[in-house]
């Protein structure tokens, strides 16, 4: 168990217990009917109400889920009944992929794929409703692909130029990569013929794994963010990360690299700000992917996203994680390796921070695996030890320090947290170095 002795940080109180996973090996599958579980919850879009105030998530299968802290969270249900007829004549299909909502005036706009797996002949459309919750009434069609198109109709992104007010929707899946489209402020479908602008890309060597964009405005930075999801939902999805001063981009990572480029023989385009990781004595968790953001009305950044426990040999269920996210002072997000618990950030003493932590190096690999984590020490005489790397370390202010190795400089923030593993409040520690790669801990 972490030790703080005399400390008068405010940690997070223990959450309450997560639902039981269902067992695939007994016929289970997640229901919405099961009022808190989090259990099938995917490619989750994260939105607070400015009205009820009220946090929703959408999901997968048009199921709508609220909260009134990012904790617990109550199935609202299914908030769309059914795609247009329209778009399930030129699918084939019913289903409702990874829906996604904007606020315009009085109305909500829900953004939602119809689509079969591995295909191109989807649909992206536009439903709408004078409330969070729906029902949601399809109103059209606001982009149809074939195999005779380069891009996917899929995992629609609505987001605005802060400048100008014009309204785009980011989308796209595989293939040709993930496109923006300029949207019909008044009706909420397409203003422009055709697919948009290519955004993101991967090459073929990869099978063109990136898909799920979502786009963020920071205020303080002056940058848009573009989120995508590289790789395999069912093995090694991960995070990457661009940014650009326009909506519509080019979106470049911290080495200057379009993740439009498709030069990318290692898998190094895109800054990684998550992948599968496993700290010791837990399960693991694979594939966090099909990322969402919030800013929320006090300034406080989240990250939504669907994730697998570690298991790359039987089918495993999507569940929902929310992470705190913090902004470096270079301005890329990193985020709080633990889950979301009400977590506050605070001034720290220099000896709450001395002690045995676990180390996770977020390295982009190919294909992206679980990434084991190995123990740090941050000693009292401000020497730094992880296994056969030595170096030293340092407070830089409140809640900041910077560790030393090498040629390597690691800059990172520490922030209170559960440990959902052990069961207890911890330390955590998340950041990045100078060549632009992620490092998590928590203290032990």
């Amino acid at each position: 168990m972490a030790v703080f002795e005399n400390c008068t940080l405010k940690f997070p109180h223990q959450p309450p217990p997560r639902a039981a996973k269902p067992d695939f090996k007994k016929g289970q599958r997640p229901r919405p009917a099961d009022k808190y579980s989090l259990w099938g919850s995917h490619d989750p879009a994260i939105f607070r109400d400015p009205v009820t105030e009220n946090y929703y998530t959408y999901c997968t299968g048009a199921i709508a889920r609220r909260s009134r802290d990012l904790i617990v969270w109550e199935n609202v249900g299914k908030v769309v009944e059914n795609p247009p007829p329209e778009s399930v004549e030129w699918v084939g299909g019913n289903a409702i992929w990874a829906p996604d909502i904007i606020k315009a005036g009085d109305e909500y706009r829900l953004y939602c794929s119809n689509s079969t797996w591995g295909v191109r002949q989807s649909c992206i459309f536009l439903a709408a409703a004078d409330n969070p919750e729906g029902p949601f009434v399809p109103r059209g069609i606001v982009l149809k692909t074939s195999d005779q198109l380069p891009v996917n109709a899929i995992d629609a992104n609505p987001v605005v130029d802060q400048a100008t007010g014009e309204q785009y929707m980011a989308y796209g899946s595989f293939w040709g990569g993930c496109h923006i489209l300029k949207l019909d402020p008044a009706t909420g479908l397409a203003a422009e013929e055709g697919i948009g602008k290519c955004i993101a890309r991967r090459p073929s060597w990869t099978d063109c794994s990136i898909e799920g964009p979502y786009i963020v405005y920071n205020p303080d930075t002056e940058y848009y963010y573009l989120f995508v999801s590289y790789g395999s939902l069912a093995s090694d999805y991960n995070i990457r990360v661009g940014r650009s001063r326009s909506v519509t981009g080019p979106y470049l990572d911290h080495n200057g690299r379009n993740l439009a480029d498709l030069e990318d023989y290692r898998s190094e385009v895109g800054y990684m700000v998550a992948c599968g990781y496993r700290f010791h004595g837990s399960p693991g968790v694979m594939g966090p992917g099909h990322n969402s953001v919030l800013r929320d009305f006090d300034g406080q950044w989240y990250l939504a996203c669907h994730i697998r426990e570690h298991d790359f040999y039987t089918p495993q269920i999507s569940t929902m994680h929310i992470h705190k996210m913090f902004w470096t002072a270079d301005g890329w997000p990193v985020i709080n390796p633990q889950c979301y618990a009400g977590e506050q950030s605070q001034s720290l003493e220099r000896r709450w921070l001395v002690g045995m932590y676990e180390r996770i190096k977020l390295v982009p690999a190919v294909p992206q695996g679980v990434i084991n984590s190995v123990p740090m020490i941050l000693a009292e005489d401000g020497s730094f030890r992880c296994c056969s790397l030595k170096g030293k370390w340092e407070q830089l202010d409140d809640a900041t320090i910077r560790i030393e190795f090498g040629n390597t400089e690691e800059i990172c923030i520490v922030t209170p947290a559960w440990d959902w593993d052990r069961d207890e409040p911890t330390l955590c520690i998340t950041g990045r170095d100078q060549f632009g790669t992620a490092v998590w801990g928590k203290k032990i």
